[in-house]
């Protein structure tokens, strides 16, 4: 495209050079010869006072002699003779007498060829009555005067307007094939996989390609985000098979020996391996191209076309509360874990899919059993404030060094079998409301993960709200020995 451009621009510049140029340089030469020709005029109408008055050889050979043709001998006069119709000449002359005697009947200047250049001959009356014809020689050279100059000059400017015009087009296709070029290449990164690449789009860049790398990179960006929340999705449904993989292992481990009881425990541990190198590629990938907090959020499913699709975002928080505690109580009681749930006892509306704040729920629970020691007390304490719920989750386990750290996507504790993604899925679930997590030391010594998540419908009174607080403060309390 850029060598196009510059031969497009050479021949429209010398079409226009020459079709502007070639008719100056004629017009230069013209005048040239006009220039000429009107100096010899001059140069013969500066005899006519001096034969209006004498016809006399010597003195028109004085006049003549005064004059800068007659040095050059580029000047002659041809008078009668006593008035006769003879003429006789005085100087150097080129014409013939025809020509010379053709003037002097017609009584009209004239030009004559010469061998060199051209005779000017003007008729001039004398004093006498008779006709004199002045005659001045004007060579090739005179009619040619300054024209080579100026068609060099002329050709200089055409080359120089040629030039310019490959300069301009060079740096107008420099920017075009520029900001092509880095379309392409972002085009062929993209098509190998690199999700991240993004076209700049450079101000020197024509209108109509920075349009099209916006285009681009919201193409991109779309793309990026579709291939987040798949593998997001993915993610976040493995990880939610971990809470029934986590009470089949218990119950396999129940089994006793045999055969059949060891097979069982190594294809359940076998699954978990799975499951976990699942979350973990998608966990890795999703950071590579989203970062934190990037793709469908808690309360979305995928839609036909990627975009996520809203599930119904309200469900009674205490219900799902102590249905999730319900399901994890006997897996307390198997490893003889203390747990304690208080303040689920009156409806607790948030806006919030029962599903997604279970599996929130689930995920908490589950780092519980998974990473502390068996026989470590927990508990799910609920509170209410004006316009928001606040869920605390403690445990008397050994607490998460660095808390910051474990809220960021596929972080995790740091601990075996970690993956990561339990707190960001519960903190998800709490930015979806309005709300977020927060980690901290619990009363039991342990950690204590609170999420505060926007109540879905305007508080009670003040009075009420005191009256609702007194009736939670009943807590249930199982304790397993």
């Amino acid at each position: 495209m850029r060598w196009a451009l510059v031969k497009v621009s050479v021949a429209v510049t010398t079409m226009v050079a020459l079709a502007f140029l070639i008719p100056l340089g004629l017009m230069v030469r013209e005048t040239a010869r006009d220039r000429a020709f009107t100096a010899a005029e001059r140069q013969a109408g500066g005899l006519g006072p001096a034969l209006a008055i004498t016809t006399n050889q010597d003195s028109l050979q004085r006049a003549l002699a005064s004059t800068q043709a007659w040095s050059q001998g580029r000047i002659a006069v041809h008078v009668p003779i006593n008035g006769g119709p003879f003429l006789t000449t005085i100087g150097p002359s080129r014409a013939t007498d025809t020509e010379v005697r053709t003037v002097e009947l017609k009584g009209g200047a004239a030009s004559a060829t010469v061998p060199g250049g051209y005779a000017y001959l003007s008729p001039v009356a004398v004093g006498s009555g008779g006709i004199a014809v002045v005659e001045v020689f004007v060579p090739d050279s005179a009619l040619s005067q300054g024209v080579r100059t100026a068609w060099l000059v002329l050709t200089g400017v055409a080359l120089a307007l040629v030039l310019i015009s490959v300069l301009v087009a060079d740096r107008l296709g420099t920017r075009i094939v520029g900001s092509a070029r880095r379309l392409a290449a972002g085009a062929r990164a993209l098509g190998a996989g690199d999700l991240a690449v993004r076209v700049p789009q450079a101000d020197d860049s024509p209108p109509e390609l920075r349009e099209a790398a916006a285009a681009f990179n919201a193409m991109a960006d779309r793309v990026t985000q579709l291939v987040t929340a798949e593998r997001e999705l993915a993610a976040d449904l493995s990880h939610r098979l971990r809470t029934p993989l986590t009470v089949l292992r218990l119950n396999a481990a129940s089994l006793g020996t045999g055969v059949a009881a060891d097979q069982t425990r190594h294809a359940v541990d076998q699954l978990e391996r799975e499951v976990d190198r699942i979350i973990r590629t998608a966990r890795d990938r999703s950071r590579s191209l989203a970062g934190p907090g990037g793709g469908i959020g808690p309360g979305q499913s995928p839609g036909p076309d990627g975009d996520a699709v809203p599930e119904p975002l309200s469900c009674d928080a205490a219900e799902v509360i102590r249905e999730r505690v319900d399901f994890w109580s006997p897996l307390a009681e198997d490893e003889r874990r203390d747990w304690r749930l208080a303040g689920a006892e009156e409806p607790a509306p948030v806006t919030v899919p029962a599903a997604e704040l279970g599996a929130a729920l689930d995920s908490l629970l589950g780092n519980v059993f998974r990473h502390t020691p068996e026989g470590t007390a927990f508990a799910v304490d609920v509170h209410r404030e004006r316009d928001a719920l606040y869920i605390l989750v403690s445990d008397a386990g050994p607490g998460i060094p660095d808390a910051d750290s474990a809220l960021r996507r596929g972080h995790g504790h740091g601990g075996p079998g970690s993956t990561g993604l339990g707190l960001d899925i519960a903190r998800r679930v709490a930015e979806s409301t309005g709300g977020g997590v927060t980690i901290g030391r619990s009363m039991l010594g342990g950690t204590e993960v609170r999420i505060m998540l926007r109540a879905a419908v305007p508080a009670r009174p003040p009075e009420q709200e005191s009256r609702t607080r007194r009736r939670g403060a009943r807590m249930r309390v199982r304790v397993v020995r």
